[in-house]
């Protein structure tokens, strides 16, 4: 457009270009021959005007059509390779716990059994490899074919009255003391809580009252499933609605 606004200009400049700077109101003597030559020499510079128009616009034209061209190429690739796959980045994975899905143990925790309806300060013992309960008047029988026993547990301290329980023995262990001597225990099994986790165990039966936690977790309890922090405590909180039992001293 603005192309064809120059040419128009040209144009018009063309056709005044001749017009007399003179007073028109002086006559002027006009010849015949100039004046033809004038209005030929005019008619060839207006087609020679509108002849550059022309030439300028179908530039302009074909520069288009190469323009157009072109996008439709960029077009026909883009539809062709719509199905491409277009690979995706994935972020790096962070590595491996190395908890693997273990909890954390603190070196004292509030352990609630099942069996007992009851929780006890309890020690975490990475160095020890059985579980052991503070039990006292352990007595064994049998019922139906099985080996049984019968003890008492300070459920609420050593300072109020034990609880006595029954439960089936699953088997008998001998403990080593440090006296060289060994302790022939009953075992049986328990359901633990401890915070929101739930876990099965052996308990070993045993006086435990010189000591100072009336409950023992030891390594076959937790291999697999948590890992010790020494330097904390109670990690999991107590569990509601058990009793608590301390130490038994």
């Amino acid at each position: 457009m603005f192309k064809q606004i120059i040419c128009i200009a040209a144009i018009a400049t063309v056709i005044t270009g001749c017009a007399s700077t003179k007073d028109a109101n002086k006559p002027v003597p006009v010849d015949a021959t100039v004046l033809e030559a004038s209005l030929n020499q005019q008619e060839i510079n207006i087609v020679n005007a509108i002849d550059s128009c022309k030439e300028a616009q179908s530039a302009s034209m074909t520069t288009l059509s190469a323009q157009l061209e072109q996008l439709n190429a960029q077009v026909a690739t883009l539809k062709k390779d719509k199905t491409a796959v277009v690979p995706v980045i994935t972020p790096a994975q962070c590595p491996p716990s190395p908890l693997q899905g273990k909890f954390i143990l603190g070196a004292v925790e509030d352990v609630f059994i099942d069996e007992l309806k009851a929780s006890f300060n309890t020690r975490i013992d990475t160095g020890a490899e059985s579980s052991s309960l503070d039990a006292h008047n352990i007595i064994l029988f049998e019922r139906d074919g099985n080996q049984w026993v019968r003890f008492d547990v300070f459920t609420n301290g050593a300072k109020q009255p034990a609880q006595t329980f029954e439960s089936k023995v699953e088997r008998f262990v001998r403990i080593k003391e440090a006296d060289d001597k060994t302790d022939r225990r009953p075992v049986i099994h328990a359901h633990l809580e401890i915070g929101k986790y739930k876990a099965e165990t052996d308990l070993n039966l045993t006086d435990r009252s010189h000591l100072e936690f009336p409950l023992l977790l030891g390594r076959k309890f937790m291999q697999d499933i948590a890992v010790v922090d020494v330097g904390q405590t109670f990690i999991h909180g107590k569990k509601k609605g058990g009793s608590a039992s301390s130490a038994s001293k």
